[in-house]
């Protein structure tokens, strides 16, 4: 799931599973309001908000028409999701709707940079217990999935959407202009086990990169790549943020910098506002993208029917997973009964198959990621790119690290202000550093 620097908005088409199973910005506006509640006690239609970021997959227009489905089976549900793109600014925006208690959604999804924050000491009391409520089994999901989205108190506030584990895609294209071998298990094996190795592949790439072309799209992705293959990352081991000692940090951050000043990156802004990176996806202006699974949407969007066939993805040189979300309640909805039952079966193992088969989103139930609907997933824009095999290898792989309450912001003053600005403006290394020390100290008061 994307924030700022993290996620998100998949849908690839998967055919074995569709045979098998098938920001910037606002939030939601207002929770229900009274007329919706006085149309539910008389036994008339109730309309149910439900607040993203990104893509998760659950519209009618290009997901899995999930919703659609649901109010056919509850002909008094009406649902309509408010979707967003920068998952930074979304969080900002939760956080003082929450604390006014206005304003929200009947749902509101949450990125698991900001899990540990929602379900802290200040806000866990602000959430349905959805352990208890609306029916889901939340045996059904990872263990540590759960674990990261219960308080103190026992309480679950938030089911599993997905997970992110992460591959490398590259554009075999770009791959063949450059001299490079284009097979997938050639090309992982020239950065298997290592960071420094995809470096210098990269290094080879620049030595006959086809003109206005670059290994990578950005420093910033490769930052939050390289962090999410790390079992420290901005946490240590009892949940306390400790992001300048941390070895996950420190490695990320001095690769993206090496990344940065050896050109090897088109020095883009993932998920920009203005289009940029996107537009760089079509024009095949980069020939390599740190690829959790809901990236795999994004390019098949992106790049564009002129470019189906040239992806490929790798196996990344450490596993890692970038991203995943919850689905939460708030307590202050009018309708937060008929909420809770449907995030539950919006987080159901046979919502996330039918998810999957749309959009690619890796499972977050232990069944759907073990089934052979996943293991045996295609995607037609890749071609014969065992996909679900890739993907479901990288997420045996993960180590799940612990999460402080300020992940999210953390990740995003060292990428949009620190890793950003040595990319695109030449600001010493050292300076953004401390420039992001600053920001922090400031910023965020432990």
């Amino acid at each position: 799931m994307r924030t700022s620097s993290s996620r998100r908005g998949r849908r690839p088409l998967i055919t074995a599973v569709a045979a098998a199973v098938t920001g910037t910005v606002l939030l939601s506006g207002c929770g229900s309001d009274g007329d919706d509640a006085a149309a539910g006690k008389d036994g008339g239609t109730i309309t149910l908000r439900v607040g993203t970021f990104g893509s998760f997959g659950y519209d009618d227009k290009t997901g899995a028409k999930l919703y659609a489905e649901y109010e056919r089976l509850h002909p008094n549900i009406k649902i309509e999701e408010s979707n967003v793109a920068d998952g930074q600014k979304y969080w900002d925006t939760l956080k003082l709707r929450l604390s006014r208690n206005s304003g929200l959604a009947d749902i509101q999804a949450i990125e698991v940079g900001y899990i540990a924050e929602a379900t802290g000491e200040t806000m866990a009391g602000k959430w349905v217990d959805l352990g208890k409520e609306g029916g889901a089994d939340v045996s059904k999901f990872l263990d540590w999935k759960v674990k990261q989205a219960t308080t103190a108190d026992g309480k679950v506030i938030g089911l599993g959407t997905d997970i992110g584990p992460m591959a490398i895609c590259y554009n075999k294209d770009l791959f063949a202009k450059a001299q490079l071998p284009t097979d997938r298990d050639e090309v992982a094996k020239l950065w298997a086990g290592d960071w420094a190795k995809f470096l210098a592949t990269g290094e080879t790439y620049k030595k006959n990169a086809p003109a206005g072309t670059a290994f990578h799209d950005s420093a910033s992705g490769l930052f939050n790549a390289v962090v999410a293959s790390d079992p420290v990352q901005y946490a240590d081991a009892s949940g306390k943020l400790g992001w300048e000692n941390s070895p996950g940090v420190k490695k990320a951050w001095n690769t993206a910098v090496e990344a940065a000043q050896g050109g090897l990156t088109a020095k883009l802004r993932q998920f920009d506002e203005k289009g940029t990176w996107n537009a760089a996806f079509k024009n095949s202006k980069f020939a390599t993208v740190a690829c959790p699974s809901w990236m795999t949407g994004i390019i098949k969007d992106q790049a564009g029917p002129a470019n189906q066939g040239k992806w490929d993805i790798a196996a990344p040189p450490v596993a890692g997973n970038w991203g995943g979300a919850f689905l939460a309640v708030p307590k202050s909805g009018k309708h937060a009964k008929e909420a809770a039952a449907l995030a539950a079966w919006l987080t159901a193992p046979e919502q996330h198959a039918k998810v999957f088969a749309v959009n690619g989103n890796i499972p977050s139930s232990k069944d759907t990621l073990t089934s052979s609907a996943v293991q045996e997933a295609k995607l037609p824009y890749f071609g014969d790119t065992p996909v679900g095999k890739i993907f479901s290898s990288a997420a045996a792989g993960i180590r799940p690290a612990s999460i402080s309450r300020w992940d999210g912001q953390v990740k995003t003053f060292l990428t949009d202000n620190g890793i950003l600005d040595i990319e695109q403006r030449g600001t010493d290394p050292a300076k953004a550093w401390e420039n992001v020390k600053k920001l922090i100290e400031d910023k965020i008061d432990q």
